[in-house]
């Protein structure tokens, strides 16, 4: 079994949603780990654990920050974490994969199926071994208890239902 956990300090975890829907918003949350154990090179038995703590969200505007932390959004304080645990790994080819899992925001748990781009395995200037790999998906945000909206003046709405998932994550084995 080889152990492997998220370089935070290489990795990223993003989203873009449609405000008044002309243009995307983006944002990132910037405090999460994940751990990946696997027997095989290919990663293709993998199992994943993943958790961002909901806090650490940064869609660089403080106001918009603060309403995403509170109760019409992600509720930080009653639920402090994101979790992602994965229950299957389908290998599509050399690069590409599907990963199956279940994702738990603000107490509500919901299967999702990402789609993986395995980068390869690398040896970095410190001798630590390195995977790389780009993960994009879609979700609903209502699904996770995420509702709050208005509308405009005109009648349209202020924020997609919709959210694109947009992750690279580099790992260091352990």
């Amino acid at each position: 079994m080889t152990n492997w956990i998220i370089d935070e300090s290489h990795s990223e975890i993003g989203f873009k949603v449609k405000h008044l829907m002309i243009t995307n918003v983006s944002g990132y949350f910037t405090k999460f780990s994940g751990s990946i154990q696997s027997e095989s090179d290919d990663f293709h038995d993998a199992t994943i654990t993943f958790e961002a703590a909901a806090e650490s969200i940064d869609t660089q505007n403080k106001q918009r920050d603060e309403h995403l932390r509170n109760g019409d959004f992600f509720d930080a304080v009653n639920h402090p974490s994101i979790r992602f645990i994965s229950k299957k790994v389908k290998k599509i080819d050399e690069e590409q994969y599907k990963l199956l899992g279940d994702l738990t925001i603000k107490g509500e748990t919901h299967p999702i199926e990402l789609d993986v781009l395995h980068a390869g395995v690398t040896v970095d200037p410190y001798g630590q071994q390195k995977a790389g790999f780009s993960l994009k998906g879609r979700l609903h945000r209502a699904d996770y208890g995420l509702r709050w909206n208005a509308t405009t003046e005109a009648g349209g709405i202020v924020l997609s239902d919709e959210v694109k998932l947009n992750m690279e994550i580099q790992l260091v084995k352990v």
